[in-house]
Formats: C-alpha cells, structure tokens, sequence
C-alpha cells in the first residue's frame, strides 16, 4: 500500500505546497511513508487536472489518496464529482482528508472485511457532504465577486469627481496672464498650489 499526497492550489498565484508540511506530520503520526507528491495550480471547479489524473494512473488497489482538504480535491458540480469519484472507486483508492476524521481509519488496514465496507461507505457520505459544501463555498464567492464589478461599475458612474469652478479659475488665468505672483494668488484666491500649477499649463 503506497500512499501518494495531492497538493492543489487555485491559481499560480498561490502556493500548492503551503500544506505539505501537515501531509508529513499526519503522515508520520499515522505511520505512514509518503511514496510521491503530486503538486498543481488549477482550479477545483475543474476536471482538466493533469496531476490529480497522473496520480490515479500510478496507483494500485488499496492505495491512500492524502489531501490536505476535500476541497483541494473537488469543488466540482455535482455531474463531474460523480465522474471522479468513480474513476477513484475503480481504481479502489481510499481517500484521506486531514480534514475529515472518519477517512483516517482508513490509513489503517482493517481487521475485517465488514469493518472495511463500513468504514468505506460512511466516509463515502462524508466525502459526497463535504465536495458539497465546496461546491457551494466556490459558487457563493463567484457571486459575490461578481455582485462586486456591477456595484463598483455603478459607483464609478455615480461618482464623477468634483466640478470644476469654472469662474474662479478664468480669475486665476487672468492674473497669471497679467504676471500676478502665485503667493498673491494662492493667497487671494485661496486655491491649492497644484491647482495653480494645472491652470499655468493652459496657458
């Protein structure tokens, strides 16, 4: 039995193997030797996973699938968690989540067969609840980045700025023209020095 850690991470802006320091440390809690790691930046929304699929071709029956949380592995719509799933099942591969406590017994060999059916099919339900919870974590953040460009798109037209003072600015020109010093006009206008500055280039 060979366990294979999977490490993901969203884009290539985040780090994929931030958790592979916990993977080593439940691993050697449990006795277990991590055989190989598989790292990538793809999303979980996603099927088109080169690493995860690389690392279901190298296993063999009875295998350990380590992650360091279900939604590393799936925030999959329902359709294409149920494709994954069975490709993981007819590879017979155990799925261990850190953070998903009834998977750990699975990294330990079962003492009968009963045991093992039952062990495999409560934490089945687990998985099946938690790729769920995923899904709708993934699907809610979507929304609300997306409600986030429209309100800011709204603001943007809302918000033009301050209006220019149009009668007070053609003063200043014209003292500018006539060679007013800008202390004297900053100080009789009590406009900004930048805003001065902005007006001396039209000139």
């Amino acid at each position: 039995m060979f366990t294979r850690a999977y490490l993901r991470a969203s884009t290539e802006d985040q780090d994929a193997s931030r958790a592979k320091g916990d993977l080593q440390a439940f691993a050697a809690e449990k006795g277990l030797t991590i055989a190989s790691y598989y790292l990538e930046n793809e999303s979980g929304a996603s099927l088109q996973r080169p690493e995860l699929f690389r690392l279901l071709g190298d296993c063999q029956p009875g295998d350990i699938l380590l992650i360091e949380q279900v939604d590393r592995l799936s925030r999959l719509n329902a359709a294409d968690w149920e494709r994954l799933k069975s490709e993981i099942a007819s590879r017979r591969v155990k799925v261990v989540a850190l953070d998903l406590p009834t998977s750990h017994m699975l990294a330990k060999a079962s003492p009968d067969d009963f045991t093992a059916r039952m062990l495999e099919a409560v934490n089945g339900m687990m998985l099946d609840v938690l790729a769920a919870v995923a899904r709708k974590d993934y699907e809610d953040r979507r929304r609300r980045q997306a409600q986030g460009i429209v309100q800011a798109k709204e603001d943007k037209t809302k918000y033009r700025g301050r209006r220019e003072d149009t009668d007070r600015n053609a003063g200043i020109v014209k003292m500018l023209e006539s060679g007013m010093a800008w202390s004297n006009i900053i100080a009789a206008t009590k406009c900004s020095r930048s805003t001065l500055a902005r007006l001396a280039k039209r000139l």
